[in-house]
């Protein structure tokens, strides 16, 4: 029995051995035969095509180029209320900010002297047209002598000249209490003009006059308000020679509406016109002074803000590249260029500082009909031949300002 056990451990041991050997040596035979076939696999295919890139035409275009300008904010009116007569402030009927209406009543000016000025104006009229009653009745006395010769004509004639002085006395009564009148009516003040209130430096009490330093406030009238903004001169220059018209105002009135940024980024709802233009420029500025004009129903534009005009300037025809599209190099812009083979060539270009959007506006280094690769490409060397892929420019475009 035990030998039967050895018999059978030794023939298992033994075709173990054997279908290992037989293992071993298939394996590295399968590897060579895939080798083998990966190469052909590879022969058969050959090497590798050119790299398939967005392509794009450039055609000319029209844009248009925001031109920004710091601007400040003034009132059509800015209306100084400052008191014609001396007295003490005794009413303020509006505050700081307040939006008043022509007419509105301001301040009450406590001044009882011209009060008095006219009881004083009152009782003159009154002894004046006395005096002119008893010359009157002179004159009644002494015509009927005069013309019956009892007495002489020159009694009638003094007379007559003593109802003239006091005629004259009359009128002087009554313009003497017109001015009293007048300067009593100038103790309560009321708004000139429709606007907002400025600030109010005088309180309740206050003595003022007509020589007071400070107004007793400013009235601005903003229902329509003007953004007044500088030009340089090489911006007046391009002006002058791209607008249309004959004159200033021409070109003026054939200028396009204007936005005004206000200070937190938007945009003013209502857009302007740009009215006059300084016929000076600054010697120390190198610009010349714009006003244009914005009309403010809901009183949002205030006088001694500051905003941004935005003047559009229309490019007609222009060749346009995205900025995606392009690179930087050595202070440099370059784009990818596509010539005739298929074959790259990094090509400069020069742009204008002023951009409509995500655009660039090229004034040298392509031209029209040129192929550029249109997409974003790092390290492409001239001479790499592309498969190029044509791509759609009103997609490229769309979003063109």
């Amino acid at each position: 029995m035990n030998n039967n056990n050895n018999l059978y451990k030794s023939l298992t041991a033994r075709s173990f051995n054997q279908l290992l050997k037989t293992v071993l040596l298939a394996v590295p035979l399968s590897l060579l035969l895939f080798g083998c076939g990966d190469k052909r696999k590879n022969d058969a295919q050959g090497p590798a095509g050119p790299a398939v890139y967005k392509v794009l035409t450039l055609q000319p275009r029209s844009a248009t180029l925001n031109n920004d300008y710091p601007a400040s904010i003034q009132g059509l009116q800015n209306i100084e209320i400052r008191p014609k007569v001396d007295g003490f402030v005794e009413g303020i009927y509006v505050d700081e900010g307040t939006l008043v209406k022509k007419g509105q009543l301001l301040f009450k000016i406590k001044a009882p002297q011209y009060e008095q000025d006219v009881r004083t104006a009152e009782a003159g009229i009154q002894t004046a047209q006395a005096d002119v009653n008893t010359a009157t009745l002179q004159v009644n006395k002494v015509k009927p002598l005069v013309e019956k010769d009892i007495i002489s004509h020159y009694e009638l004639e003094s007379a007559q000249n003593t109802l003239q002085t006091k005629q004259a006395a009359l009128a002087q009564a009554k313009a003497a209490l017109a001015n009293a009148k007048i300067n009593v009516g100038y103790t309560t003040i009321t708004s000139p003009v429709d606007g907002v209130i400025g600030s109010l430096p005088y309180k309740l009490g206050s003595l003022v006059s007509s020589t007071t330093t400070d107004p007793l406030t400013t009235v601005y009238n903003t229902a329509t308000v003007y953004a007044y903004f500088a030009m340089n001169e090489k911006h007046l220059l391009d002006f002058s020679r791209d607008s249309t018209g004959t004159s200033i105002k021409s070109k003026l009135n054939n200028m396009p509406k204007v936005s005004l940024i206000l200070s937190d980024g938007t945009t003013y709802e209502h857009p302007g016109k740009v009215e006059t233009v300084n016929g000076l420029i600054n010697t120390n500025t190198g610009s010349a002074n714009f006003r244009a004009a914005f009309v403010n129903p809901k009183g949002l534009l205030r006088s001694g803000s500051s905003a941004t005009v935005r003047v559009p300037e229309l490019v007609k025809s222009a060749i346009l590249v995205p900025q995606s599209i392009t690179y930087e190099l050595q202070d440099k812009r370059f784009v990818y260029l596509i010539d005739a083979q298929n074959k790259v060539k990094n090509a400069a270009i020069t742009t204008m500082e002023n951009t409509p959007g995500q655009f660039y506006i090229v004034t040298g280094g392509v031209k029209s009909g040129d192929k550029v690769i249109a997409e974003s490409v790092n390290n492409l060397k001239d001479g790499t031949e592309i498969k190029p892929a044509e791509v759609n420019a009103d997609v490229v475009y769309k979003d063109l300002k």
